[in-house]
């Protein structure tokens, strides 16, 4: 498609309510000509893939929490992305170091999750992965045990600790997960054992220093 099909797509789709623009946050010297513009799916964009099995898996879980309790919820969400886990794993452990995170967001993107993944924008480093639609958010609004199990996959894939900053279902536009930098993690770890260390030294009298 020619650069002027694709803006006229979008006009129509903005026009819609589909989608809405935004721009973009300068990063840097920026080059000439007009900012460049982010366009984000609109609730009204993101119902256009709803599927009439999103009342059928609620009314589920419901009758799950009820007749089981709040625990059941939570090991069925675990058991749902546990095979998620084991379907990226190979891609995500294929990846060289420094792209494990993109080999993530391919594989997301893959399953209908249209996912990003970038550079965090905040200082200390580390990554930020972005998924632009959720397949099961208006689920997730009413049971957010989906979205805690695959923050907690999310880590043990990319083998780092991770935060969930903004979920779909609770009405932002993307879902957000920042990425610790490992290099952060070790440095860490080592400041930890050597502190474990000077605590831990015998004194000269033969006892321990506090």
């Amino acid at each position: 498609m020619t650069p002027a099909a694709v803006r006229r797509h979008l006009d129509n789709l903005v026009t819609e309510g589909m989608i809405e623009a935004r721009e973009e946050r300068p990063r840097g010297s920026r080059g000439r000509g007009r900012p460049a513009k982010l366009f984000a799916i609109t609730d009204a964009g993101r119902s256009a893939f709803e599927h009439a099995y999103d009342d059928l898996a609620t009314s589920v879980l419901r009758f799950l929490e009820e007749r089981v309790g709040p625990e059941a919820v939570a090991e069925f969400a675990r058991r749902k992305t546990s095979d998620l886990e084991r379907r990226y794993r190979p891609a995500v452990d294929a990846a060289p170091d420094g792209q494990r995170v993109q080999a993530l967001a391919e594989a997301l993107s893959a399953d209908g999750y249209a996912a990003s993944a970038g550079a965090a924008p905040a200082a200390g480093g580390g990554e930020q992965l972005c998924q632009h639609h959720c397949p099961v958010s208006h689920v997730a609004a009413e049971f957010p045990q989906l979205c805690e199990a695959e923050t907690e996959a999310f880590g043990r894939l990319l083998g780092t600790p991770v935060q969930r900053l903004a979920t779909i279902s609770r009405g932002d536009g993307v879902c957000t997960t920042h990425v610790t930098a490992p290099s952060l993690v070790h440095t860490r770890s080592e400041v930890a054992k050597r502190t474990a260390t000077t605590r831990t030294t015998p004194t000269q009298s033969g006892g321990i220093s506090a």
